[in-house]
């Protein structure tokens, strides 16, 4: 025990604990927080990655010291990739984890090992098949399904036939707005569904490939199309060009604010985009892991809003906003 005495005696025991004190001040005002999106590559996700570095940016202003890691699989059909990430995260033991699960039954596991390290989780976009995560901060898609739903009947008066061309088994968010859309086509008998059973998958080139094989097989007979989101959106809208459907002989509505979705839109081959709000959703996932781990209460669901978006309406300037997100103010690319 020497190495705690001097010369003169030992130690003075205020400066040690004020020495320890003061750690313990900063520590608690430091946190390391990993935001894992089920993909990089699209738009929306680096939207969500804007929304993220503005909370840090704004809570850095109040003396809340975070520092994002930001890391996802790079396809958004890449589970085991997106499993080694939060088990790695979990194991760098980071103070938080923000999520969106690219499979809602796939990484219930690696969350719950992340809880039971005391690592809390919140889930942002796509729902999980558990409850032990901190809050669910996302958008009501069903309701977004459904908006897609009626305006698509709207376009159509009420009549003809429909095609819906999915996302991806297992993805949460995606099939909520499938059940949304098909839940609001029952208000419509006029509307006849000719296809709801293939997938667009993660790409742009796997969705215009499905594209493609659908419009080979129901070109002649489809009125209306729906996308639930941003990559068959694109895709389809590419497919409708090629064989001279666009500009609104086949009505379509899309999900999601890529840049080329909202030249669609503009261009009049896209009718209208259910559009959700990323840079508040990664902005207010960051946001409520901190809270939680300040030691306040949480809201176990935050809805972050979805709007519908057509020709009429794009220029306002809280809808011009959300299709123009300020991703170079946030993000270093």
């Amino acid at each position: 025990m020497g190495h705690f005495s001097t010369v003169g005696g030992v130690k003075p025991l205020f400066a040690i604990l004020s020495g320890l004190l003061l750690l313990g001040v900063t520590s608690a005002k430091e946190y390391t927080i990993a935001v894992i999106p089920k993909g990089t590559t699209h738009e929306f996700w680096k939207s969500i990655h804007a929304g993220a570095v503005k909370a840090e940016q704004e809570l850095a202003a109040k003396g809340i010291v975070v520092k994002l890691f930001w890391k996802g699989p790079l396809r958004e059909d890449d589970r085991e990739q997106q499993i080694q990430v939060v088990e790695n995260f979990t194991t760098r033991r980071v103070s938080g984890i923000v999520l969106a699960p690219l499979d809602s039954h796939a990484l219930v596991n690696p969350v719950r090992s992340a809880v039971r390290a005391k690592i809390p989780v919140v889930v942002m976009d796509s729902d999980l098949k558990s409850d032990q995560y901190v809050s669910f901060v996302a958008t009501d898609n069903f309701l977004g399904g459904q908006i897609a739903g009626e305006q698509l009947a709207k376009l159509l008066d009420g009549h003809g036939n429909v095609i819906l061309l999915r996302y991806a088994v297992g993805s949460a968010s995606t099939e909520a707005r499938e059940a949304g859309f098909l839940d609001s086509l029952k208000k419509h008998p006029g509307i006849v569904l000719i296809s709801a059973d293939q997938y667009a998958g993660p790409t742009r080139e796997t969705a215009y490939q499905a594209s493609q094989n659908l419009l080979n097989r129901y070109g002649n007979q489809v009125n209306g199309i729906f996308c639930p989101a941003e990559p068959p959106t694109i895709a389809m809208a590419k497919a409708l060009r090629d064989i001279g459907k666009a500009g609104g002989k086949v009505k379509m509505v899309g999900f999601d604010a890529g840049s080329q979705s909202v030249n669609d839109l503009k261009n009049g081959d896209v009718q209208a985009l259910v559009v959700q709000n990323p840079v508040y959703m990664g902005y207010k996932a960051v946001l409520s892991l901190i809270e939680h781990l300040e030691g306040r209460k949480v809201e176990k669901r935050i809805d972050t809003g979805v709007k519908l978006v057509t020709q009429d309406n794009m220029e306002q300037t809280d809808i011009h906003e959300l299709l123009h997100p300020p991703l170079r103010r946030y993000l270093k690319e």
